[in-house]
C-alpha cells in the first residue's frame, strides 16, 4: 500500500514537468508545402544539392522511405516528397531559411505533393470526385499518400504542431489550372480548411505561391502567372514568388536544378521579409 502511494506521489509530481517537455518549440518553424510536379521535385538532384545538410533544416516524411518511416522527422536531403522524386523549391528555401536566421531557430518541411494535379486535389470537398478520372500513376500517388493527399497532410501536420510552430504555407500548383480564373478562389478555400482543421486563427500565417516557369523561358503554362498575380486580391495573405529568369527543363514546363535552387531562394526571401529579415 506504502509503495502505491509513493508512486501515485511521483507521478503526481513528475507530471507538469512532463506538460512542461510536451510544449512546442517556438524556435522550431515549420512550413506546410503542397503543389504539383514543381514542388514535389522533378529533375534528378545534383551533388551540389546532396552534399549539403543542416541538422537545423528538417523534413517530416509523408511516406515510408528506405532508411526512415513516415511521419519521422530526418535531415532534408533530396528527395523530400517521396523516394524517387526530385530536387524542389522546399529544398533551397529551408537552407536559406536557417542560414538568415539566429541560431536557435530551426526549420522544418511538411510536404504532400502530387504531379500533373489540379487544385481540387487539396479540397478536401472534390478530391473523391476528382481522383477515379486521373491517369493510372496520378491514383498511384495518391495511394501513396493513403488515398487522400489532404487529410495525410493534415495527419502529418497536427503531428509536427507537437514539435513545433506553423509559420506558412508554401504552394507551387497551377499548371493544370492554367487560364482558369477560378483558382484564387480554390487556392483560398485550400488555405482556409488547412488552418481550420490545424487550429489556427484564420488568416494567422502567409501562403507563398510561386509562379510557374516564365515566359522568359518560354514557359509552356506562363499564362498562368497572370492569374498568380491576382491571388492576393482573392487571398490578402498571399505573397507571391517571381520565377523570371529561373531557368526551365528542355520541357519548358519543369524548372531545372538551377531553377529550383533561384525559385527556392526567392520563397526563402519572401518569407524572410515577412519575419523582418
Amino acid at each position: 500500500m506504502k509503495r502505491n502511494v509513493i508512486i501515485m506521489l511521483a507521478a503526481f509530481l513528475l507530471a507538469p514537468i512532463a506538460a512542461v517537455t510536451a510544449q512546442p518549440d517556438p524556435n522550431f518553424h515549420i512550413y506546410i508545402c503542397i503543389g504539383q510536379s514543381n514542388m514535389e521535385g522533378n529533375p534528378r538532384p545534383e551533388q551540389i544539392d546532396t552534399e549539403y545538410s543542416n541538422p537545423r533544416f528538417v523534413t517530416m516524411n509523408a511516406v515510408d522511405f528506405p532508411d526512415s518511416k513516415m511521419g519521422e522527422w530526418r535531415i532534408a536531403v533530396p528527395p523530400l516528397a517521396r523516394p524517387n522524386t526530385g530536387l524542389t523549391p522546399a529544398d533551397w528555401f529551408g537552407r536559406t531559411m536557417v542560414q538568415n536566421m539566429p541560431e536557435d531557430v530551426k526549420v522544418g518541411i511538411v510536404m504532400v505533393a502530387v504531379a500533373g494535379c489540379s487544385i481540387d486535389l487539396f479540397d478536401k470537398d472534390k478530391f473523391e470526385a476528382y481522383i477515379p478520372n486521373q491517369a493510372e500513376w496520378m491514383k498511384n500517388i495518391c495511394n501513396a499518400y493513403g488515398g487522400n493527399p489532404y487529410n495525410r497532410l493534415i495527419e502529418l501536420c497536427k503531428k509536427a504542431q507537437e514539435d513545433g510552430v506553423i509559420k506558412g504555407i508554401l504552394l507551387h500548383q497551377g499548371e493544370t489550372n492554367t487560364n482558369q480564373p477560378t483558382w484564387p478562389g480554390s487556392v483560398k478555400k485550400v488555405y482556409d480548411d488547412i488552418l481550420a482543421d490545424l487550429g489556427m486563427e484564420p488568416a494567422s500565417i502567409p501562403l507563398l505561391a510561386g509562379e510557374v516557369v516564365a515566359a522568359d523561358q518560354g514557359g509552356v503554362c506562363a499564362a498562368h502567372n497572370q492569374i498568380v498575380a491576382t491571388l492576393p486580391q482573392t487571398l490578402p495573405q498571399a505573397l507571391v514568388v517571381p520565377a523570371y529568369g529561373c531557368e526551365a527543363g528542355r520541357d519548358r514546363l519543369h524548372f531545372n536544378c538551377k531553377g529550383q535552387r533561384e525559385l527556392g531562394r526567392r520563397y526563402a526571401a519572401r518569407m524572410l521579409g515577412y519575419l523582418g529579415f
